[in-house]
């Protein structure tokens, strides 16, 4: 892995710079989760194949560093995203988030302008309220969440199966999962919707077939954004459908 020292504080990101041609193509994690964990599959699937890829660890996750004073809002996210883009490729860059790594996403493209070339989001966060996990970890006192909190959502995911996305989150920071999904029921202003409808670069969201019906498959077009589908995923669709989110990728990226 590769280290970055932000300039306010000196807190590292850590990231997998994949190398390959043309633009680089950073890829940021949902809630709870790490690119270091979730996106060397795609990043080695045929379908992106040749392109250099930076898949990073958002501060507080997988293996960045956990500043116990940072705010770990989205808008914070942004910044340092923004700012390693700046250092990695200062003339233009492509970025694809999931989930809350799209709502981080949408943010970064706004302090980065037109930098930012191709802006792609799988269901991200476009609204204040949240999701599902979300507003169940923002629903708890910061102090109660971190004292056990996060470890029984830990267990529950394991005892469900889910062994994946439990080892992120036992390693994930419980204070920051918590800022961060407060962050996400709150949302921000303007909206994230709003940010995104006001982009002029190529856009395009990802939904899993699974998460459909969703009324913004006709919305989002309407206001210039495209919408792509993978088959026999749902949100988890990087983990389900590697494959054809690499695709959908590829086709939303030319």
């Amino acid at each position: 892995m590769k280290s970055f020292a932000l300039q306010a504080g000196g807190s590292r990101l850590l990231y997998h710079d994949i190398p390959g041609d043309g633009r680089p193509l950073i890829m940021l994690h949902g809630l709870g989760c790490a690119s270091s964990c979730d996106y060397p599959r795609l990043a080695s699937d045929p379908a992106l194949a040749g392109r250099r890829m930076i898949l990073l660890d958002l501060l507080g996750s997988g293996f960045s560093d956990r500043p116990v004073g940072f705010g770990y809002t989205i808008e914070d996210h942004a910044r340092t995203v923004a700012e390693l883009a700046t250092h990695l490729a200062p003339d233009s860059v492509d970025l694809y988030g999931h989930s809350m790594g799209g709502s981080v996403a949408i943010v970064a493209a706004t302090l980065l302008g037109d930098r930012v070339r191709h802006l792609v989001m799988g269901e991200p966060n476009l609204d204040p309220g949240g999701g599902t996990f979300s507003r169940k970890v923002a629903a708890i006192p910061e102090a109660d969440y971190v004292a056990h909190g996060h470890g029984d959502l830990v267990k529950a995911a394991r005892t469900e199966g889910n062994s994946i996305w439990a080892a992120s989150m036992s390693i994930s920071a419980p204070y920051a999962v918590h800022r961060s999904a407060t962050s996400l029921v709150v949302g921000g202003a303007p909206t994230w919707r709003e940010l995104l409808y006001a982009m002029k670069m190529p856009r395009t969201i990802i939904f899993g077939e699974a998460s459909l019906p969703e009324p913004d498959t006709e919305r989002l077009p309407q206001q210039g954004v495209g919408v792509r589908v993978v088959s026999q995923a749902g949100h988890g669709m990087t983990v389900e459908n590697p494959g054809g989110v690499a695709s959908a990728l590829r086709a939303a990226l030319h």
